[in-house]
């Protein structure tokens, strides 16, 4: 085979190697537009997996890497005047010139061509060679000629960052260090690569780049800048570019490159040309090097180089897909942290470290047991104002709201159980809210609770606007209070447009197929186009509404819950009077979000009057339509949750989507909770965090972070009622209440933890 690779960064001189150890025979030249010893990065960091891979593709090359690398255990925090260490995180750099003169060195031992200081010309220019590589970097112009091929998705980041480098020494740790200037917070990635020299990178935002007036400097400018806002850390070393061929300041903002196919013809892309990960992960060098052993592995392996390039794509894309997920989360970190800048030291440092979500609670705990079990006692002591004298994870804590306090910080989500009989709760709703109390949640919601009979999703669905739903919703209240630890809370709703619809488990969201009954909305646009169409509220049904909200509070007061949640999201009526999507009315309840946050205000103003003072309020909101421009996105969620907190509402339940038919969600673990993240902290007012939160580590990592102060779980408590419960045995945490009939099922549930961990060395 003849193999042209176009670039000699460590993918492509891999690739080459990788080709070459598989055959001897293959002709592979490598064209590189720079000399052997130009490199414009300073240091590489390859992890351990990594450094595996490649010892296991070519021993010779993996050992002078090896050799070469400095390696260093903890994260250095400089934040408002103080330094924050955490260890275990276990880092290894090497100096991005060092690894390519060996991957050089490597490549000419095996016969590799390489042929420096050559331009490239366009890829089908190569037609004598089998295969042509585009290994030509983020900018890659093999990418760019067969744009229509490749289909590539380029996003341009937010910040401005450059690469520098200094004779500072830090090998002691991987280093971030945060600035505030009269212009805004800058920040620095700092690390050591070799015995002398460390990265620099230095970041911020665009506004503050501008305001520092780094948009008008030189490269030498630029540096005398840097090195006075860092003077206290770089103690008088000098700052030093190696990107002095680029025009201008040589500040970039990074591109996150992903192509929807990376193969055309005989022409393939590799590394940054194919897909890219921000430096703050340090995963472009493992990525390339890693998938350029992937495609000689499949050349080697496969019948014909087609069927060899799909095989590479699909066992690649998944792993790039994961790392892209987990730096896109670290670069909006980043990107918004300004966020963050009010959050303790100890938050703040615990923030960092877990901002991509590839480092859990109980994986902090793995690498430094003893920084993690002080930041633990922060967290209780900042919750209950008493030092503690030991450590409890953040899901145990105490939470306080008026005058409720909640034993620990676990909710039992609401979720509709379509079994009442003419909206009255029965012997279902006792069994099902019961065992979810004694299953040690600190606070149980009950389902969207409709507040009259036109309000009701489905005919299935639980009301308060009669004395015998009174009864029965007492009688569980009752019961949750005399024999548990826990709260429970009740969420308020109407329907709107998305009522009368078949039960959860038919056909969701259609029409009955039967017994209708017509429907109201702030506007008369349909669910659907099977749905019928809703009249337009008037005054006076707003009037009328808003009383039967107050009714159903009046009745909630007297049964004795001890919360009260305003279901303001999901397309349900309130919901649609919040989003544009539904909201078409071009009186004061339309246009303009203070308009149509007019009527939902109402409500909730009547509601806290008729609501016991000494017991809080939450409002339920969907942050997020999904639909782009046209409908509700977080930027707003945060104006609408300014709005409710300033009218008095205690905490943001935080959901998302389901608005409109038109919603594209982006799924994954704890998908919603960035919206929480944001509010929380952008607006000041305490939240719920929900979505696709199912581990107690997802749990604790929300907590202590600082996303949200109370997490709800749905699905994991339809599974299992005791959730709760079971995920402290798995923390070994004893603190719980149990039952005192179920005590023998606790000691047994805590014997074979602890024997479980003794057989596996976990203890």
């Amino acid at each position: 085979m003849r193999a042209a690779v176009l670039g000699g960064g460590p993918g492509g001189l891999n690739f080459a190697i990788s080709l070459k150890l598989r055959d001897a025979s293959h002709d592979v030249v490598v064209l590189e537009r720079n000399k052997p010893d130009d490199t414009f990065g300073w240091g590489v960091v390859l992890s351990d997996e990594t450094l595996g891979n490649l010892h296991s593709n070519d021993p010779i090359s993996s050992k002078a890497i090896r050799d070469s690398f400095v390696y260093w255990d903890d994260i250095a925090v400089h934040y408002r005047g103080t330094t924050m260490r955490s260890g275990g995180h276990g880092f290894s750099g090497i100096g991005r010139k060092r690894l390519l003169n060996i991957l050089q060195e490597r490549a000419r031992s095996l016969g590799v061509k390489i042929e420096f200081e050559t331009e490239a010309r366009p890829a089908d220019s190569y037609q004598d060679y089998d295969i042509v590589v585009g290994a030509d970097g983020v900018n890659s112009r093999v990418r760019a000629a067969y744009a229509d091929a490749f289909k590539p998705d380029i996003d341009v980041r937010a910040c401005k960052y450059i690469w520098l480098g200094t004779h500072q020494k830090f090998d002691d740790a991987f280093t971030f260090i945060f600035e505030e200037t009269q212009h805004g917070w800058i920040w620095v990635h700092a690390y050591q690569f070799d015995a002398e020299t460390a990265t620099f990178i230095v970041e911020c935002p665009e506004e503050t780049w501008r305001r520092a007036g780094f948009d008008c400097m030189n490269i030498d400018e630029t540096i005398a800048a840097c090195e006075k806002i860092f003077a206290r850390n770089l103690g008088g070393h000098k700052l030093m570019s190696n990107a002095r061929h680029l025009r201008g300041s040589a500040w970039l903002n990074f591109n996150r490159v992903l192509c929807e196919r990376w193969s055309h013809k005989n022409i393939v892309l590799l590394g940054d040309a194919a897909a890219t990960a921000h430096f703050s992960v340090g995963s472009g060098s493992k990525l390339a090097m890693e998938s350029a052993i992937a495609l000689a592995n499949h050349l080697d392996s496969e019948p014909n180089m087609e069927s060899a390039f799909q095989r590479y794509e699909d066992e690649r894309r998944l792993e790039v897909l994961r790392l892209q997920n987990a730096a896109r989360n670290s670069t909006e970190w980043f990107e918004d942290l300004e966020r963050y800048f009010d959050l303790d030291p100890v938050q703040f440092n615990y923030s960092l470290l877990t901002r991509s979500q590839r480092i859990s609670h109980e994986n902090l705990r793995q690498r430094d047991p003893q920084w993690l079990s002080e930041a633990e006692k922060w967290f209780e002591q900042k919750a209950t104002g008493r030092a503690p004298n030991s450590a409890r994870p953040p899901m145990f804590v105490p939470f306080r709201v008026r005058g409720l306090e909640l034993v620990n910080r676990v909710c039992v989500s609401p979720m509709d159980q379509y079994r009442a009989k003419n909206g009255t709760p029965n012997e279902w709703h006792f069994v099902h809210y019961a065992e979810r109390a004694k299953g040690g949640a600190a606070l149980v919601f009950t389902e969207m609770t409709c507040v009259s009979p036109q309000g009701r999703i489905s005919p299935g669905c639980a009301g308060l606007y009669a004395p015998e739903h009174e009864a029965a919703w007492k009688g569980i209240v009752d019961f949750v209070h005399a024999e548990t630890e826990a709260k429970i809370a009740i969420q308020l709703g109407h329907s709107g447009a998305k009522g009368s619809t078949q039960l959860g488990w038919e056909e969701a969201d259609a029409p009955l197929k039967t017994g209708n009954w017509p429907l109201l909305a702030p506007s008369a646009v349909a669910w659907s186009p099977e749905n019928q169409t809703p009249r337009e509220m008037s005054r006076a049904d707003m009037d009328r509404i808003r009383g039967e909200f107050v009714r159903s509070t009046e009745m909630a007061a007297r049964i004795g819950f001890d919360w009260l949640e305003l279901h303001y999201a999901h397309g349900y009526l309130m919901s649609s009077f919040i989003t544009p999507l539904t909201n078409k009315r071009t009186d004061e309840y339309g246009g303009s979000l203070e308009n149509r946050m007019r009527f939902p205000l109402e409500v909730f103003g009547a509601v806290r009057k008729a609501w016991p003072d000494g017991k809080p309020i939450s409002v339920r909101i969907s942050a997020h339509d999904w639909v782009g421009p046209d409908g509700v996105r977080p930027h707003d969620a945060v104006e609408i949750a300014h709005i409710l907190a300033e009218a008095g509402v205690d905490l943001i339940d935080v959901s998302a989507g389901q608005t409109s038919t038109r919603a594209r969600p982006i799924y994954g673990r704890m998908f919603q909770t960035p919206f929480s993240d944001r509010i929380r902290n952008e607006v000041g007012v305490a939240t719920l965090a929900v979505g696709n939160i199912y581990e107690p580590d997802h749990v604790n990592s929300i907590l202590m972070a600082g996303r949200a102060d109370l997490v709800c779980l749905a699905r994991p408590h339809l599974s299992n009622p005791y959730w709760t419960l079971h995920a402290a045995a798995e923390l070994r945490y004893n603190g719980v209440s149990w039952p005192k009939p179920y005590w023998p099922g606790r000691d047994q549930l805590y014997r074979l933890r602890s024997r479980s961990e003794a057989l596996t060395g976990k203890a």
